[in-house]
């Protein structure tokens, strides 16, 4: 197989149908699936070592925080929790510059691409200089970001963050999230900024991230929404929201509203928004998410490293609700053990099994893969999530040699895949029909981990 690819032939492949055998894939010039036709011969198209899979959505990550990885795992002079690790954050963040974001991006994308993401979601609050004013491009850490990205061949929605408060209520921001700070005409500036400059490009989507109800006002909240729905009316909009009880108490006190009551009483989310986390929705909260169309941004891993608790899936698939998966902080760039996780915190809070499967489907692998890839990729308004003509030519190659998928068909593979073993079973990845990943090797991975590692011994120093 080559860089660019035109054609390609699957014995099986995971189709927006279902599993179906002899797929021949046919790729446009711009990078869009034209064809899949299943029953087909291979003619001389290059095959796929594999079963071939739609390529999983990254819905919620914070890149720079891929540095912080493990560096945060000593236990303090009282009980450590989410608060805790946001003071350790904000002492690391405070040194970061332009070419180590930008270095940090880089790697974590190629991990990313490599255990079978094919797009993130950026969100995106490091904006300006260590002492808060903004650097000469007020897009210059935005722009480092996507930058990174497109270099190293993941698909990126972009989410610049605005953030203009310490608390609920409009307090003071503190000194260290000084560097996070925009009103929304700024924050709108960076928007159009980037949006401008990758306009071109079909693997880069624009949209704005108010960061959480504690960072914004009434006012500040609707006007960004406002204008930025004006210049694009399906923009996605994402925000953190109920991750911690601490959270919840507060916005009671502010508001005699819990967060998400909040929300949708003064900013109603609609499918263009991502709630990211949504940890302690009550039961009415968790029907008004999934009746409304959003997306629930569901980040295991990171929810558990940070204490956070566990979001209640089942009452929300009951509702139909729709959810998307993400790497969040970045101590995990696995979506396999995001799935897993997100399965095994429903079965050991409820002390059940395969909580997750379709009543439909019994597959645990199937549901999870398949929604968590439609769902991620409407929260980052791209066309991919699903193999079938005029979708993005986004998917993956598992390793058809590997032991666990041994004599394994259809949903049995996804089954294997999520839950059978650790290592990776993702041997090729295309984003926007170019390998990108071939052989589970990145031809930029070398290089990225170089400027990676240099970036983390200046930041050590």
């Amino acid at each position: 197989m080559t860089g660019t690819e035109s054609r390609l032939f699957a014995d099986q492949a995971l189709l927006a149908s279902g599993w179906a055998e002899d797929v021949l894939f046919q790729f446009g010039a711009d990078g869009t699936i034209l064809s899949a036709a299943p029953g087909a011969a291979a003619q001389s198209a290059p095959k796929a070592s594999g079963p071939v899979l739609p390529g999983m959505v990254d819905v919620h990550s914070h890149a720079f925080q891929r540095a912080l990885a493990g560096r945060t795992e000593r236990a303090g002079p009282g009980p450590d929790s989410f608060w805790t690790w946001r003071e350790a954050m904000y002492g690391f963040v405070r040194r970061l510059t332009p070419d180590q974001v930008e270095a940090i991006a880089a790697q974590l994308y190629v991990e990313l691409l490599k255990q079978g993401y094919t797009a993130v979601g950026e969100f995106h609050y490091l904006h300006h200089a260590p002492d808060g004013s903004p650097y000469d491009e007020i897009a210059e850490m935005s722009l480092r970001v996507v930058t990174a990205a497109r270099q190293i061949g993941i698909a990126i929605t972009h989410l610049p963050v605005l953030y203009g408060f310490g608390g609920f209520g409009g307090l003071d921001v503190g000194e260290a999230q000084r560097r996070f700070c925009n009103a929304p005409d700024a924050l709108l500036r960076i928007v159009d900024t980037v949006r401008n400059r990758f306009r071109d490009d079909p693997d880069v989507r624009v949209g704005a991230a108010p960061h959480s109800l504690r960072a914004v006002t009434p006012e500040t909240l609707s006007e960004t929404v406002a204008v930025l729905h004006a210049e694009d009316p399906v923009a996605p909009v994402h925000i953190h929201i109920a991750e911690q009880q601490k959270e919840v108490d507060d916005c009671l006190a502010w508001s005699g509203m819990r967060p998400i009551d909040w929300l949708f009483a003064n900013a109603p989310p609609d499918l263009r928004w991502c709630l990211v986390h949504a940890t302690h929705a009550n039961e009415s909260e968790i029907m008004r998410i999934a009746q409304s169309g959003a997306v629930a941004g569901l980040c295991p891993t990171t929810e558990a490293n940070l204490g956070d608790g566990i979001f209640p899936l089942p009452p929300y698939l009951a509702a139909h609700g729709i959810y998307a998966v993400g790497s969040d902080s970045n101590s995990s760039v696995s979506p396999v053990e995001e799935l897993r996780w997100l399965e095994y915190g429903q079965r050991l809070r409820d002390q059940q099994r395969n909580v997750t499967a379709d009543p439909g489907r019994p597959s645990v692998g199937a549901a999870l893969w398949r929604a968590a890839a439609v769902g991620g990729a409407q929260a980052l308004a791209r066309p991919a999530g699903a193999l079938e003509a005029g979708k993005r030519a986004d998917l993956i190659v598992l390793d058809g040699n590997h032991v666990d998928l041994a004599g394994r068909q259809g949903d049995d593979i996804l089954d294997a895949f999520l839950f059978a073993g650790n290592d990776c079973k993702v041997r090729d990845v295309m984003v926007g029909g170019v390998w990108r990943v071939m052989d589970g090797q990145h031809a930029a991975a070398e290089i990225a981990a170089a400027a990676y590692g240099k970036s983390l011994r200046e930041l050590l120093s």
